[in-house]
């Protein structure tokens, strides 16, 4: 069931409740240690904020997600993207706030009459999780059976420390002849992820206590934005290690939606004499398209062309299509509150900077091989094929082996 307020704010929040419930918190506070910390400052193609929002939403187990912030631009950002925003009191928003106390602030608000089962705190500064890690986190902690969690990346350094004005090794024997091999069994806690029972920050002021657990991250996905310079470094790193084949995170997307121009076609347009155009699209396109169809999602075309032929494909296809919007965001967000979804659930295809708005916002934004670099840029997954060629089918085919469709059903219901 899905809580829609009277101002729609709050819209994407899903309620279940009681017994199993869980309350994802992010901690976005104006200033920190004397320094912005630029929550809303975008990071491949995102309010930084945003990241830890969806990933949270995507992890399809979070009941309420909430973003604690002294922050009006942060604020509007947690309700533009699915949180609700929750105003951070002046006494919390000391550097010397402990963020345990803010679970417990949380929690004395949210967390009656049906306190929730697991309490999740997100570091909004860690941007980099894939997708399904916070799911993963939580599935840890219950099968393990512990009370709380950390995520941590194995440390193969050699730690040292000051003690009493003296080096003191933390992680092994100076004089082992094998100190490399011995490191290898340290953990670094990297502050992304935490997942606790709500009794361990009531009563023990802290995120971990009781049986702890710990949650292993690639050593990659473990970097922070702690300063303004990390933007560029951490945007270089993500590009880097960026997909282009199917990527974890497909079988939670409900609704796929496609720009037309440059995606269903090569981006080109002939004009004949009578001033009628005609396109050339990709047969294999609509293939992929009527199988992904068939195995129940959904597929929306939104155009920012008023055109026949655009309208004439999509019926062909026994697509609904969208047409002349100038905003498409606007639209796109119009839609997903109709159909009662949240970013994380929605994946936008596009090619030029026209879709950049889309691309923005959802929790899987696709590019063409043929695309814009700045639509390149804020892409999680890339096609090889260019758009118009294939490039389509492509993608249809990731999402099909995701959500692991049967070939028989689907093949039965193309034939009805």
């Amino acid at each position: 069931m899905r809580k829609v307020d009277a101002n729609g704010e709050g819209r994407f929040l899903e309620q279940r409740g009681g017994t199993g419930s869980v309350l994802a918190i992010i901690a976005a506070r104006r200033e920190s240690q004397g320094n912005s910390r630029e929550y809303a400052r975008t990071f491949l193609g995102k309010p930084l904020v945003a990241h830890s929002i969806l990933h949270a939403l995507e992890s399809n187990v979070a009941t309420k997600v909430i973003v604690w912030t002294d922050d009006v631009e942060v604020a509007n950002i947690a309700k533009d993207y699915g949180a609700l925003p929750l105003w951070r009191p002046a006494r919390d928003s000391e550097d010397e706030t402990c963020s345990a106390s803010v679970l417990t602030d949380v929690l004395d608000q949210f967390g009656e009459p049906n306190p929730p089962a697991l309490v999740v705190f997100l570091e909004a500064t860690a941007p980099l999780r894939r997708p399904g890690e916070v799911g993963a986190a939580i599935e840890t902690l219950e099968q393990s059976g512990a009370d709380s969690l950390f995520s941590a990346c194995r440390s193969h350094g050699l730690v040292w420390r000051y003690h009493d004005d003296r080096l003191v090794s933390l992680a092994n024997d100076p004089s082992s002849l094998d100190r490399r091999r011995e490191s290898r069994d340290m953990l670094l806690e990297n502050g992304s992820i935490y997942v606790s029972k709500p009794w361990v920050p009531r009563e023990l002021g802290t995120f971990l206590g009781g049986k702890i657990a710990v949650h292993l991250m690639d050593p990659l996905d473990s970097f922070q934005i702690d300063h303004p310079s990390d933007f560029e470094r951490l945007e270089r790193l993500a590009e880097m290690r960026k997909p282009c084949t199917i990527g974890h995170g497909l079988e939670r997307i409900r609704l796929l939606v496609l720009d037309f121009d440059g995606v269903m076609t090569d981006n080109r347009v002939w004009v004949h004499q009578d001033g009628t155009e005609s396109v050339a699209c990709h047969r294999g396109d609509g293939l992929g398209i009527g199988r992904l169809k068939a195995s129940g999602l959904g597929i929306l075309v939104i155009s920012t062309e008023t055109n026949p032929v655009v309208a004439a494909r999509c019926r062909k296809l026994g697509l609904e299509s969208i047409q002349g919007c100038d905003d498409k965001l606007s639209v796109l967000k119009s839609v997903a509150l109709e159909r009662g979804l949240n970013p994380g659930q929605i994946a936008y295809m596009g090619n030029d900077v026209n879709d950049l708005g889309c691309l923005g916002w959802v929790g899987m934004p696709i590019a063409v091989a043929d695309a814009l670099p700045e639509v390149l840029k804020v892409a999680r997954l890339i096609t090889k094929n260019r758009g118009g060629h294939g490039a389509v089918r492509e993608a249809t085919d990731w999402f099909f082996a995701a959500r692991g469709a049967d070939s028989e059903v689907v093949r039965a219901k193309q034939q009805k």
